[in-house]
């Protein structure tokens, strides 16, 4: 596949980034991507805090580089308490790339840029990316609602197009459904410089979640996800508002569901349930997140398979439309 900006500017050799997923894109995962010439990131921010969890991110970061010397990055819920802590731990460390996400990313960027670490900015909106992009952020990633865990309301096939006019020359990132190669060669012909994918890896073997989950998703339609506030409220996850969960319907979501304004009343009793439902490995009540490009995921694989099985596909569908269009209208 011929370079891109993105590319480029990473300095990998194919536009893939694996989505920062949150305690379980650990350093085996990013590793495996990296190492494939992706964009492996190992996913640091977690809602329960700990005194510990720098010290566990520096030996995360750590245990990439025993693997690969490919770049890889970090990436941050700043709405989250404990960002600023681990954001100085990934400087420290001097990753590649810093990837931020629902929250203000101007207080990080400089320090970054001063370190000579990128700045993958994800945003849900064009005022998110217009304002990431005066900020000073290296790269765009635009999230489509279809993205599986947290996201916003806009459609990824027409929220890439408008970033990548609202923040040219900067290279955009297509985020939202995307999990095989002709999701990769629709993104580059929106003007998209790559594609940043996390669902397509939470069935790879090297993700750090249960292989119930893992199997889950394997096993999904696109019919069956659902962007619900549910597990936020009912968790007290600290979200900005307009972002919402997009995962795997069940009984939880069947019963609270739009039902918003119930769940404070009955927050305690819901998270016992959740707490349950984790500790029992049942899937009735436990979140599956996952985006609707689950649908085209059919099994669990080593994530070197995936990316390289991507790109090579979406080398396949672009030389097939190239051929195409080439060939012109027929006479007669």
């Amino acid at each position: 596949m011929p370079s891109t900006r993105l590319t480029e500017l990473l300095g990998i050799d194919r536009p893939i980034v694996g989505a920062p997923m949150a305690g379980t894109a650990t350093a085996p995962l990013a590793a495996a991507i990296s190492a494939a010439g992706g964009f492996g990131t190992i996913g640091a921010s977690t809602s329960r805090w700990t005194a510990d969890r720098p010290d566990w991110l520096r030996a995360q970061i750590r245990a990439v580089r025993r693997v690969t010397d490919r770049p890889f990055g970090v990436g941050f819920i700043l709405s989250y308490p404990n960002a600023d802590d681990l954001v100085a731990v990934a400087i420290a460390e001097r990753v590649a790339a810093l990837c931020l996400s629902f929250g203000d990313p101007a207080p990080f960027i400089a320090d970054a840029r001063a370190a000579g670490i990128k700045t993958l900015v994800q945003v849900q909106t064009l005022a998110q990316a217009r304002a990431a992009a005066a900020a000073g952020a290296d790269a765009i990633a635009a999230q489509g609602a279809e993205a599986g865990g947290h996201t916003g309301a806009l459609g990824t096939l027409s929220f890439v197009p408008a970033a990548v006019d609202a923040v040219s020359p900067l290279p955009v990132i297509a985020a939202g459904g995307i999990a095989d190669g002709r999701g990769l060669a629709a993104a580059l012909m929106l003007g998209a410089e790559g594609v940043w994918m996390g669902t397509r890896f939470v069935a790879s073997v090297e993700w750090e979640g249960e292989a119930w989950r893992k199997d889950r998703v394997a096993a999904a339609s696109t019919d069956d996800t659902i962007w619900t506030l549910a597990y936020d409220l009912a968790s007290e996850l600290p979200f900005p508002d307009g972002i919402g969960g997009r995962v795997l319907r069940n009984a939880f979501t069947d019963a609270w569901h739009g039902r918003e304004a119930e769940i404070a009343g009955r927050r305690v009793e819901l998270q016992r349930q959740l707490e349950t439902a984790e500790t029992d490995a049942d899937p009735r009540d436990a979140a599956v997140w996952a985006g609707s490009g689950a649908g085209l995921i059919h099994a669990v694989e080593p994530a070197a398979d995936i990316v390289r099985r991507v790109v090579a596909e979406a080398e396949r569908c672009l030389a097939r439309w190239g051929a195409r269009v080439g060939a012109g209208p027929k006479d007669g």
